[in-house]
């Protein structure tokens, strides 16, 4: 089979672990992305939109003018709905939108025509996005008869919706993120693909004896991690000479994970802003075996029971933190828990035996 993806950005590298989970089972893969990764993944087919929305000051820029529409929350406001559905903000926003499409429609069309995109036969849409909001891609690609998956995460379905004319036609609906489960109707569950020893080989940690210890957190967006409530903490028990804090924020990943791998502790997030518990950075750490801090609220802990995390929250951050740095076998045995844990729920073998396993049930 020739199986697709498209997807705003290459966010998290995990294009080409889904890439190699195809390949072992004979298929051919193609990734497409608006934009090029601000962290250095390897692109496959990128084609360098205009107006990407993930960068700091356009960012800052929608918020502003979402503020206008929806409040002093703006674009963080959540959507209702079952699932929640996207329609522009106003005529401002529709308006751009429309003026968008129309500049980056030829360089879609020829990418089309150029990688041969109608001649796959699974086109997998990351974070429920088609090139176009009427969906216009996957309608053809339905129409030639291609199995159509849609993937959200974190503000897909919080903040801005499905799009409609692709959810009508969606035959999976998939999520890594356990509290999108209640915001659609069709959505199924599956873990993060992450290969720990490709990746361990390529990143060790270094055991340096730090004294005060590091401790690393490392935000992609401070609201959706709760970096306002952890900053303070750290910083706090910084100067109480506990530790040192390291804060990874906007560095290519190769120089995050330097950080990362001389890091004694990482604390992913707090509260559930951006999503429940944990992502790709706690899977890092883990798999380096870094005794790993995040918030798992209790129907996450009832679904990982297992789970290897120290589990924190906006309440007991500092006391909890103070505890791991004193206390020596808490962090061992946290950090040793790690490796396994991942490799169990996040290998490519389990992520694609369960991939597979949806494809069969959905008929595609």
């Amino acid at each position: 089979m020739n199986i697709l993806y498209i997807s705003p950005e290459n966010t998290v590298g995990t294009f080409d672990m889904y890439k190699r989970i195809h390949e072992m089972r004979g298929n051919r893969v193609k990734y497409v992305t608006f934009y090029h990764s601000p962290k250095g993944f390897r692109e496959d087919i990128c084609l360098n939109l205009p107006f990407n929305f993930t960068r700091p000051f356009l960012k800052g820029l929608r918020h502003r003018i979402y503020q206008i529409y929806r409040g002093r929350e703006g674009y963080h406001k959540e959507r209702a709905g079952y699932p929640p559905v996207w329609e522009p903000e106003g005529r401002l926003d529709a308006a751009f939108l429309a003026w968008k499409e129309k500049r980056w429609d030829p360089r879609i069309r020829k990418a089309i025509e150029t990688y041969r995109l109608y001649d796959s036969d699974i086109v997998h849409f990351e974070s429920g996005m088609d090139f176009y909001k009427d969906a216009r891609f996957a309608r053809e690609m339905k129409e030639r008869g291609a199995g159509i998956v849609c993937h959200y995460h974190g503000e897909d379905l919080r903040s801005r919706g499905v799009l409609p004319a692709l959810d009508a036609i969606s035959d999976l609906n998939l999520t890594n993120e356990l509290d999108l489960m209640k915001k659609h109707p069709g959505m199924r569950y599956i873990f993060l693909p992450f290969d720990p020893d490709t990746f361990c080989s390529r990143y060790r940690r270094t055991e340096e004896n730090h004294r005060p210890l590091w401790v690393a957190h490392a935000p992609t967006n401070r609201y959706y991690k709760g970096s306002d409530t952890i900053i303070p903490v750290c910083r706090r028990l910084e100067k109480e000479g506990m530790m040192r804090f390291v804060l990874i924020e906007n560095l290519p990943h190769a120089k995050a994970m330097d950080l990362k791998c001389r890091s004694d502790i990482f604390i992913d997030q707090i509260g559930d802003r951006g999503g429940w518990g944990y992502g790709m950075n706690s899977l890092e750490s883990l798999a380096l075996g870094i005794c790993t801090l995040t918030e798992m609220n209790a129907e996450y802990t009832a679904f990982l029971p297992d789970h290897p995390f120290v589990n924190v929250n906006a309440g007991n951050l500092y006391d909890k933190l103070k505890e791991t740095l004193m206390n020596a076998g808490m962090r061992r045995e946290a950090a040793a828990a790690g490796p396994e844990w991942v490799r169990r729920h996040h290998g490519l073998q389990a992520v694609g035996e369960s991939l597979y396993k949806y494809y069969e049930t959905a008929g595609i």
